[in-house]
């Protein structure tokens, strides 16, 4: 009997990416759409919005265009709505619909059905009632589509909801409205309340799908895993009859299959699964990797562990040299040695490197003392800055450096009508810029300016000079929104370029899948694409080319995962802060942090510092601080 999925109290299947979970989520609906036609009944989806169904929608419209896939039969009901907001501002969730799939098929209108943001409030009562009339109606909703919210959150059903809640007006968590301030460009700007479906009316649904990617990993396990209780409102949904979760892997990194696969049933002890096994112990009955036991095994689940390898002592030897062995203080290898277990090579030395880094800060953010040794150590070091990075950068620090641009002509006596032409034209367009407005061309420029001088003030206070530092501007970043497009050829074939002017012994990559604006994956696409194509070309330096991934602003390495870890010295985490407070513009409460409201130095420091400690807690020596890598082999 196979028990791999044991704990888990909801169907999950998971998925390689959110594309291809995407897709077979499309499969389901198209299979459902084309049975109602055959049958000339309708099909009642309900809709979902947010960055999770985005690769689902343009799926069902490829499907639409290429393969006959025809909506006519189709008709929507949409979740939830942000209140108050216009249905033509870019955020609200009509404006979503319409932009990522209504527009794009065969739809008739009348069949399109969304809470309206505008409906005034002393009468929403009666709207709402008569929203889930129309929707009984037509025979109840045979599939219905969610996301999930890192507080698990279904529609915006918040924490506390009732399992008996109808379509209503809701209070947005704090949680959730941090997470959406990138959809707003400011927290304050995110409407404090929404409209959304209850619980009691998504249970009616005769099918459910609840998508989840990335950072969802803790949430998904404890809804499926955990206790149905009104704190977690998609764990309820274990009270339903035909819910499936489908999630990439990423998401899937807490389930017990994954995170614990030795408590599930038969598993192949391979030396990582026993360095995982062997660290998840000694953690959990908080012990050194050395102190271990064999009851210590056998109270925790890895008594064929036992039966296979023997002797408790033995494989805790070999883990312990596992993780000593990972750590150095050489990232580029160590010189004139031979250390056959070292993370990197000792030869060639010194190394050229290429950190390619997603936005002009998550260089100094997320290996700023890794950075600063390579340079140190005498290796010729350059920074790949991937994007611009304009969006993240507030309208008010925009007048700022046009109020100093304008005050250092003035006060030189500089006398350039074009700069002031533009200066003067960004101030007033900034001054009646309305709330869901996009920048101007020129507003963006000035703002990717700004962050690309942070970066080589960056790169300046590290060492490097200046044609050290690469700005890319890769094109599918620059949309002048938020959502940005997938990757495209021309962001490979720049890459590319780069790549073969400099022909690198190392690359370092935001290996950061968890972004929840998806520019690092996007990114790390682009890089990996690259090096495939210059591989199958037969360029020679591919081949002699190691490249490590570290994580970013979001999230950190699982510490069983890590292959090499670069300790700090308290003076050094010191040096990285104030590489980190050079980007200004990314200081106190920016534009586009997630649901974390801690500033990016404060997370980097909470984030290297729990890895020292880890580290400690395992048996090693205690470090102030540590930042992580894995290396990708291709």
């Amino acid at each position: 009997m196979n028990m791999v999925d044991s704990f888990e109290k909801i169907p999950v299947r998971i998925f390689s990416s959110a594309k291809t979970g995407s897709h077979f989520v499309a499969q389901e609906i198209a299979a459902l759409i084309r049975e109602k036609q055959a049958a000339d009944l309708p099909c009642i989806l309900g809709m979902a919005t947010g960055s999770t169904p985005i690769h689902l929608y343009a799926e069902l419209v490829r499907m639409h265009r290429e393969e006959g896939l025809s909506f006519r039969n189709v008709i929507t009901f949409n979740l939830d709505e942000y209140y108050p907001i216009d249905r033509d501002a870019f955020q609200s969730y009509w404006s979503f619909m319409h932009r990522h799939l209504f527009n794009h098929i065969d739809i008739d209108p009348a069949n399109i059905h969304l809470p309206n943001g505008n409906w005034p409030k002393e009468e929403i009562k009666k709207y709402c009632a008569e929203y889930e009339q129309e929707m009984e109606e037509t025979g109840g909703v045979d599939l219905q589509l969610l996301g999930i919210g890192l507080n698990g959150h279904i529609g915006f059903n918040e924490p506390g909801s009732s399992i008996y809640s109808k379509t209503r007006l809701v209070n947005l968590d704090n949680t959730t409205r941090i997470a959406n301030t990138y959809e707003f460009h400011n927290i304050s700007k995110v409407p404090r309340l929404a409209l959304t479906m209850g619980i009691s009316n998504i249970l009616k649904s005769k099918k459910i799908l609840l998508m989840g990617w990335g950072q969802k990993a803790a949430i998904v396990a404890k809804s499926v895993e955990g206790n149905v209780t009104e704190q977690i409102p998609a764990s309820i949904l274990q009270q339903h009859n035909d819910c499936t979760f489908i999630i990439d892997e990423p998401a899937s990194n807490e389930l017990t299959r994954i995170k614990s696969p030795w408590l599930t049933g038969d598993c192949t002890w391979t030396p990582q699964m026993i360095k995982r096994a062997v660290i998840h112990t000694a953690l959990k009955i908080n012990k050194t990797v050395l102190s271990l036991s064999a009851d210590d095994y056998l109270e925790n689940g890895l008594s064929d562990l036992l039966v296979e390898k023997g002797d408790a002592y033995e494989i805790n030897l070999q883990v312990f040299y596992l993780l000593r062995d990972s750590i150095t203080g050489w990232p580029g290898g160590k010189p004139n040695v031979v250390l056959p277990e070292h993370p990197e090579r000792s030869a060639p030395f010194p190394k050229k490197c290429v950190i390619f880094s997603p936005h002009p800060d998550d260089d100094i953010i997320s290996m700023g003392g890794t950075f600063m040794r390579l340079h140190d150590q005498g290796h010729e070091v350059h920074v790949a800055y991937q994007t611009s990075g304009n969006i993240a950068v507030t309208d008010e620090f925009v007048t700022r450096f046009i109020d100093f641009a304008v005050g250092f002509e003035d006060m030189f006596g500089i006398d350039n009508n074009k700069s002031q032409e533009i200066l003067t034209a960004a101030r007033q367009y900034i001054a009646s810029k309305k709330k869901d407005q996009q920048d101007t061309s020129e507003i963006r420029s000035i703002k990717g300016l700004i962050r690309r001088c942070e970066a080589k003030a960056t790169c300046r206070y590290v060492g490097l000079t200046e044609d050290r530092c690469h700005f890319m501007n890769l094109p599918f970043y620059e949309t002048g929104a938020v959502e940005k497009n997938p990757m495209g050829e021309e962001d490979v074939l720049i890459t590319m370029e780069l790549l073969r002017k400099l022909q690198p012994h190392q690359i370092f990559c935001a290996g950061d899948l968890a972004d929840p604006h998806g520019t690092h994956k996007v990114c790390l696409e682009v890089v990996f694409e690259s090096l495939r194509r210059l591989k199958a070309a037969g360029e020679p330096w591919v081949n002699d080319c190691w490249v490590w991934l570290y994580k970013g602003a979001w999230q950190e390495w699982d510490i069983s995962e890590i292959e090499m870890a670069i300790p700090m010295s308290p003076d050094q985490v010191m040096k990285k802060r104030f590489g980190i407070f050079i980007h200004q513009s990314q200081k106190d409460m920016v534009p586009f942090q997630g649901s974390d409201s801690r500033e990016f130095w404060q997370r980097a420091e909470d984030r290297n510092g729990n890895t020292a400690n880890l580290y400690a807690a395992l048996g090693m020596t205690k470090y102030a601080a540590m930042e992580a890598f894995v290396r990708w082999h291709y």
